[in-house]
């Protein structure tokens, strides 16, 4: 990764999501340090991670899906009947 690109998704896009991914991943590194927990502080430098780099589980926009762009033709399209039920 080049350092302009690195320097980049650094210093923009920050969402909600991102601001508190960083801060619990602060919290909990804290936490960890005070608490000698070195597990703890793992789960923290995870989130630490992902706040800062903008990484979810699946990547940065790993988990989109496109949306399918097929039209429907007029032969595809069926009458639908309707029966009233008493």
């Amino acid at each position: 990764m080049e350092l302009n690109s690195l320097k980049q998704r650094l210093t923009t896009n920050w969402h909600i999501m991102r601001v508190f991914r960083t801060a619990i991943g602060i919290w909990m590194i804290i936490t960890a340090f005070q608490s000698h927990e070195w597990m703890f502080g793992m789960f923290g430098a995870f989130f630490l991670y992902q706040g800062v780099m903008d990484a979810g589980c699946c990547g940065s926009g790993g988990c989109y899906t496109p949306q399918n762009e097929r039209k429907m033709k007029a032969e595809e399209i069926k009458d639908v009947e309707y029966e009233e039920v008493k």
